[in-house]
């Protein structure tokens, strides 16, 4: 269980309230967003289960681009820093956020991250600024960060009925990548037909790319969708 929003905790009782519970984390994303608009960087919430391949998704991204863009993250992970280690290795500025049992990241904790003077000025130079969620396909979805898009990632290795079983999940995403798929011909029982027909039906607005990490397919087309959601990049620059 969650020891923050006490998912799974079946002896908390829901009580009506006249405030948000979440008012406080969307002032701070809100306070998130107008520094990321302002400063012309695409910031993006990167949500999956664990292992779906979102750190691969960002390092194909970077091999990409080939220090065209510059890219900035924040890898959210409940005991380690390998994630961030990993980017780093590949030429993104990242820096972890340890959440100890947290099984999400919320506005204040990035922003917290943010209070680091290098993530700070990585961040207002960036491209894109890549906030790597806790792998969970459940509380991520809750908690704006401040971001511009959601970004679902779904190894196909998962199965076709996630879509299904993590309806608001999929419902909140700007963008759904299918990674993975050169893992197809061994997963006999996965038909990629099937899987967009599910995400069709919870998510009937979201764009649907297919990508491998490993070969390279769709990592292009990943960085075309990034060029068309980019904000302009202002003159004016200010302090998150």
């Amino acid at each position: 269980m969650c020891e923050v929003c006490g998912c799974g905790d079946t002896r908390r009782i829901s009580i009506d309230v006249h405030t948000s519970l979440l008012e406080s984390n969307d002032r701070e994303a809100a306070h998130l967003r107008h520094h990321f608009v302002e400063d012309g960087v695409l910031a993006l919430n990167l949500m999956g289960s664990p292992g779906s391949g979102k750190t691969a998704l960002v390092e194909a991204t970077a091999r990409e681009l080939a220090g065209r863009w510059r890219l900035a993250a924040v890898s959210g992970d409940l005991a380690t820093a390998l994630d961030a280690e990993r980017l780093e290795r590949v030429g993104v500025f990242a820096l972890p956020i340890t959440t100890g049992s947290a099984c999400h990241l919320d506005a204040a904790m990035v922003h917290h991250a943010l209070h680091d003077e290098r993530l700070a000025r990585e961040v207002e130079a960036a491209d894109v600024f890549f906030i790597e969620n806790v792998g969970n396909l459940v509380c991520p979805a809750i908690y704006d960060l401040g971001q511009a898009a959601n970004v679902v990632v779904l190894s196909v290795t998962e199965g076709v009925d996630k879509p299904l079983k993590y309806p608001v999940m999929f419902h909140k995403a700007d963008l759904v990548v299918l990674t993975k798929i050169d893992l197809l011909p061994h997963l006999p029982g996965v038909r990629l037909a099937e899987l967009r027909a599910n995400l069709a039906r919870v998510t009937p607005t979201a764009a649907v790319l297919e990508v491998s990490a490993t070969t390279g397919a769709g990592v292009a087309e990943f960085r075309q969708w990034l060029e068309r959601a980019k904000p302009p990049r202002t003159e004016q620059r200010s302090r998150l």
